[in-house]
Formats: C-alpha cells, sequence, structure tokens
C-alpha cells in the first residue's frame, strides 16, 4: 500500500489558539465543485542521485472522485472514488482495489480527497496539523497520528493560497515526493469531456 501512495502522490489539498490557524487556513481556501490543473512530480528515491520525474493533468470532482493522469514519461491514469482505487494504462486495467475488500482503501482515498481539495478539517481527524499563515499564503506540516498511517505515508507538507500550490510527502524510507500544482482551473468547464467520463 505504501507504494501504490507513493506512486499515485509521484505517478496529487495553521497564532493564539491550536484551532485558529487550520479554520483561518479553511477560510482562505477556494472550494469550487470541480478543479483542473496541471501537476509535475519529483520522486527521489534514497540511494539514487537523479530525482525522477513526471507530469501531467488531474482533476477534483465533488461527490465523484479524483482523476489523475500521468502523461510523461509514460501514460497512466488513476482514477479514485470513495469506493475504489483504479489504474489503466491504456485500455488496460493494471490494478484495480475495492473498499470492501481492501479497508485501508477508503481511509487512503479519503486522506488524498482531502489533500487535493485542501479539506483541513477532515485530515485534522488523522494528522496532527500544524502550520503558519503569511498574508495570503499559508504552510501547513501533517504528521500522522496512527501508526499504519504514518508507515504508508510519512510526513507530509503543504503550502498555498486559494488553493493547494505543492504537496510534499517523505516516507520512513527516506523516499521523498514533491507535487507542485499549475494553471488551476474551476468551475463547469474545467473537467473535459473525456475526463468527466472516467469520473
Amino acid at each position: 500500500m505504501k507504494h501504490l501512495i507513493a506512486g499515485l502522490l509521484a505517478a496529487a489539498c495553521l497564532s493564539a489558539q491550536a484551532a485558529a490557524p487550520v479554520a483561518t487556513i479553511q477560510a482562505m481556501l477556494a472550494k469550487p465543485d470541480q478543479l483542473c490543473g496541471r501537476f509535475d512530480q519529483s520522486k527521489q528515491l534514497a540511494g539514487m542521485k537523479k530525482p525522477l520525474a513526471s507530469s501531467g493533468k488531474f482533476c477534483v470532482v465533488a461527490g465523484k472522485g479524483v482523476l489523475w493522469r500521468t502523461l510523461k514519461p509514460f501514460a497512466n491514469t488513476l482514477r479514485l472514488t470513495r469506493d475504489e482505487i483504479v489504474q489503466t494504462q491504456g485500455e488496460r486495467v493494471a490494478m484495480r482495489l475495492e473498499a470492501s475488500r481492501e479497508p485501508t482503501v477508503r481511509m487512503i482515498n479519503g486522506v488524498l480527497f482531502s489533500l487535493l481539495s485542501g479539506d483541513l478539517h477532515q485530515l485534522e481527524s488523522l494528522f496532527e496539523v500544524d502550520g503558519s499563515v503569511s498574508g495570503d499564503t499559508w504552510k501547513v506540516s501533517l504528521k500522522a497520528r496512527n501508526a499504519a498511517l504514518a508507515r504508508a505515508v510519512g510526513t507530509i507538507s503543504l503550502d498555498g493560497g486559494a488553493y493547494v500550490r505543492t504537496i510534499r510527502m517523505v516516507e520512513e524510507s527516506g523516499d521523498r515526493t514533491d507535487i507542485r500544482f499549475l494553471d488551476i482551473k474551476t468551475g463547469a468547464g474545467a473537467v473535459l469531456p473525456e475526463e468527466a467520463a472516467q469520473l
């Protein structure tokens, strides 16, 4: 499961009282029903000098799911819904994990939905959330409350403004994944018809 999560995020949304920064950041974040854009991703494996780079497009649609399409260096599509994770290469289904058979799928999907949509209140139930606000930007670090989740995702840091701009995940092994989000589009025209068909 650790490899799957690292692959997904590599193969992509906190002064006075503890809760105040979370509430402030949550108020700063836009909450569109549809959000799409591009991502650039870099994965640095422990012991390797050169990071693995990939890029593609993503869409988050409230109530439906997340579509994560890697375009370079190899085409690969990951679709997440509340009930399953499906990875396809071309027309072939390379992997399917169903929440009814793999209980961790629902938890992992919940984390990923929350990360990409910047739902910090949901993340607070699974992570210790720490962060800061400076003007119209914010930074957040997440440390898993559950040991199994900590092994699966390591530590996560995010930053952004109205939208999440970057996510960094550092696994227990020392592997590091950095994702940068670009060209964010929202509203009815954000999701292309072929993307909508996959969700």
